[in-house]
């Protein structure tokens, strides 16, 4: 899978509004987190051409969930940065592995 990095961070993929989760809603297909093709329509500005993103969508991950397309967000990662993406009614944000606080027992 190819990833969109620039400076060191990598693209990534979620819906920050409410409704329908890009990721949590197809978590069998991590990889969507990371398309640097569709990271590419995002980034030029794809909300005046959300049926490119769509036919792209379609063709990539047929068996997927598309509700949340038009909702597309980059968010930049560190390289290497370990993350989970969370969400509250469709709202889907990353939380970074550092700056979480383990508890051991």
């Amino acid at each position: 899978m190819e990833k969109y990095i620039k400076d060191g961070k990598v693209a990534v993929l979620i819906s920050t509004n409410f409704g329908a989760g890009w990721f949590t809603w197809n978590r069998d297909y991590p990889e969507i987190l990371f398309d640097a093709e569709i990271v590419a329509e995002v980034l030029n500005g794809h909300f005046g051409n959300v049926e490119r993103i769509k036919q792209i969508v379609e063709r990539k991950y047929p068996q997927i969930y598309t509700g949340a397309i038009e909702e597309l967000n980059v968010e930049w990662v560190d390289a290497g940065e370990k993350f989970i993406v969370e969400e509250y009614d469709g709202s889907e944000s990353i939380r970074l592995m550092k700056s979480t606080p383990w508890i051991t027992a």
